[in-house]
């Protein structure tokens, strides 16, 4: 599984978590310690908001530990809010298009976790995509998938949180009509420049770990600790959406089963 992080709060240079931190997200591409595998080195991806509304992107096919214009757009780039992202791939191509974290519009969204199935229900899963918005779509994961129906029930009106469990909902809803046995499993971060949504959840009873980090200046949601402040770090719940904004961290149920049962 991949390993992520995002940050909201006083603007720093993103070298400060990607790189610096003795378990930064460059030394968890190596050496993860909560995930299925401890490499995560399928390509990578930053994305940062600065002065517009609309972020940047930065996203490679190498492994983030070996890729020195990481290390020097970490160093340079400082951003209030930011998401970065190793990829470990379950299925789909090693390329640009497939890295996280994905950008369309003001929003970015990265994703750690899998589909069960994702092969025998993604033609239908993509088929629920609005026009409007699967001319964005570039690559061919889940993840990207699932950002893009999210946006639709947006668009029609839904808050970040209920449209990411609907987007969920429809791809349970596939999984149960195509005999999938394997669970959908997900931890995922949406932002729109100002508020970070973030969620736990999973079909089973092993959701991707994540882990949320409060200060008085900041709020950072990462897949590990980075830092040696494990009091800091506390364990997001199971099926939990948690949204961030303005220095601070709400907690809210999660669980796109409540919508099929609906």
């Amino acid at each position: 599984m991949c390993r992520f992080l995002a940050y909201s709060g006083v603007p720093v240079f993103l070298e400060d978590f990607v790189a610096s931190p003795c378990h930064s997200l460059i030394h968890q591409s190596l050496h993860a310690e909560e995930a299925k595998t401890g490499t995560n080195g399928d390509g990578f991806g930053v994305g940062w908001y600065g002065d517009r509304p609309e972020p940047g992107q930065y996203r490679e096919v190498r492994p983030a530990w070996s890729d020195e214009n990481l290390l020097s757009i970490a160093r340079q780039v400082r951003s209030h809010l930011f998401f970065a992202h190793v990829r470990a791939a379950t299925g789909t191509a090693t390329t640009r298009a497939n890295c996280h974290p994905f950008v369309h519009d003001r929003y970015l969204f990265m994703h750690n976790g899998q589909i069960g199935g994702y092969g025998v229900i993604r033609r239908r899963l993509e088929a629920l995509i609005p026009d409007s918005l699967y001319s964005a779509r570039t690559g061919a994961t889940d993840s990207e998938a699932l950002f893009l129906l999210a946006l639709a029930r947006m668009a029609e009106g839904m808050a970040p949180g209920q449209a990411l469990a609907a987007a969920l909902s429809d791809a349970l809803a596939l999984m149960e009509q195509a005999g999938v046995r394997e669970p959908l499993r997900c931890a995922a971060a949406l932002a729109d420049g100002e508020t970070i949504h973030a969620i736990r959840w999973s079909s089973d009873a092993s959701p991707p770990s994540l882990y949320v980090c409060a200060r008085p200046d900041s709020v950072v949601v990462a897949s590990e600790p980075v830092d040696a402040a494990r009091e800091c770090w506390q364990a997001l719940p199971c099926n939990t959406l948690a949204t961030i904004a303005g220095g601070t961290v709400q907690l809210a149920a999660f669980d796109p089963l409540l919508r099929q049962a609906a």
